[in-house]
């Protein structure tokens, strides 16, 4: 299925968007974009290099309609790009909503928590969100080409199972077990690594309980899908309702995240931060410097984009006027470690503009949400101003990048 790019047929019938307003805001001055644009040239005009970008946020990003656009844009973007899938989270076995690019088919009972609920605890890692199953036995089947839209690409020759291996009261087996060839396993970020002797499209495997008691449990904190391809892999790690104090909760995040490089991190929480009336600016500005130099300590190199959130309302009633001071506090923080900002609050007109994405459809009655033509004009517009500040640093024709990348996904 064909990506269409869907900026240059629309502008004229959106005029309330601040569509002058679309670019990546003190990239110039970053030397980790500098280092960024220049891996991703090399990806573009065919040479193999690996590239892993991470996108956190709330509920925008786990529903990953947007964010799965822009991973299907930067890992089509030129033939020899195939990176992994990676990180995913089985969300439907948490009883909450799996995003549509990639199906999971489970058995059991399971119960799901996630660290935007006050009430839940339980032990989380990365996802931020933990599926508990505590009976004898459940089978999952994981496929991770659904509603992509370059067709079946992500294939895989190990998996990761991340869980509370802390604990020996469960087991993992795999429906075809003659797949595996080695296993290994590490304690401190909770996973177990399964080697196969070949590439394969889908996996079914069993959680088998092998201690009898009445404490047993099996903790689903994340699944990890892996090849040896190069090329972009585009990790998204949303919850719905998240926000940074929420994400604090996660005892496992720091470790987990520190098993990978980044080289872009897209930071897109503060819509629920500044939702209630009791926003802190001062604990917003602390947890978001927190994220910062956690993700350096991971790769000090690392580009790392801030993102306004969108404009939104409050209890469907009444224009949140809070965003406006997470959007200061952005600013202030990417100025002190040197990052970018895409502002796209300003790109959606300011204060009180998801009014008009509400009137013309590209909202939903919420006015915090977007339709799924919403999420694509968002992906969109990201990817234009990656794309042109990426033309800028190298001195490329104007477009002439993100002709390329909109080409790929067309032929």
């Amino acid at each position: 299925m064909a990506q269409t790019y869907v900026l240059d047929t629309i502008q004229d019938d959106y005029t309330f968007v601040n569509w002058k307003a679309n670019k990546i805001k003190m990239a110039e001055t970053s030397p980790a974009f500098k280092k960024l644009f220049h891996k991703l040239d090399t990806i573009v005009k065919g040479g193999e290099e690996d590239l892993h970008i991470f996108h956190i946020g709330g509920s925008h990003i786990q529903a990953d309609i947007y964010s799965n656009r822009l991973r299907s844009y930067l890992n089509t973007m030129s033939p020899t790009s195939k990176g992994q899938r990676g990180f995913i989270y089985p969300f439907s076995i948490a009883k909450t909503n799996n995003p549509g690019n990639y199906k999971i088919e489970f058995d059991g009972e399971w119960k799901g928590y996630r660290c935007s609920v006050r009430k839940d605890s339980v032990a989380w890692g990365l996802s931020g969100i933990t599926a508990v199953f505590k009976d004898s036995i459940a089978n999952v089947k994981v496929t991770p080409n659904g509603n992509n839209y370059h067709g079946k690409m992500y294939n895989f020759n190990r998996i990761r199972v991340f869980y509370d291996n802390w604990s020996e009261d469960y087991q993992i087996a795999f429906k075809e077990d003659s797949l595996v060839t080695d296993i290994k396993e590490n304690k401190e970020a909770h996973y177990i690594e399964f080697g196969f002797n070949k590439t394969v499209e889908e996996i079914e495997f069993c959680i088998r309980r092998v201690v009898d008691s009445v404490d047993t449990e099996f903790l689903m904190m994340g699944i990890e899908l892996m090849n040896d391809n190069k090329g972009v892999q585009y990790t998204s790690i949303g919850v719905n309702g998240a926000s940074f104090a929420y994400y604090d909760r996660c005892r496992y995040f720091d470790d987990q995240l520190l098993l990978y490089t980044p080289d872009l991190f897209i930071v897109s929480v503060g819509t629920n931060d500044a939702y209630h009336p009791d926003f802190d600016p001062e604990k917003y500005k602390e947890y978001y410097e927190e994220l910062i130099k956690l993700v350096q300590k991971a790769n000090p190199d690392c580009a790392v984009l801030l993102t306004v959130p969108n404009d939104s309302y409050y209890q469907k009633k009444f224009p949140n006027p809070r965003t406006r001071v997470a959007k200061k506090i952005i600013y202030e923080v990417a100025k002190k470690y040197k990052m970018a900002v895409w502002d796209f609050y300003e790109i959606m007109g300011g204060f009180n503009s998801s009014k008009d994405w509400y009137n013309n459809k590209l909202m939903p009655r919420d006015r915090i949400h977007f339709t799924v033509m919403g999420y694509r004009i968002k992906a969109d517009l990201l990817l234009q101003a990656l794309a042109h500040s990426w033309e800028n640093e190298l001195q490329l024709e104007p477009n002439s990048i993100l002709n390329q990348i909109i080409n790929e996904q067309t032929d």
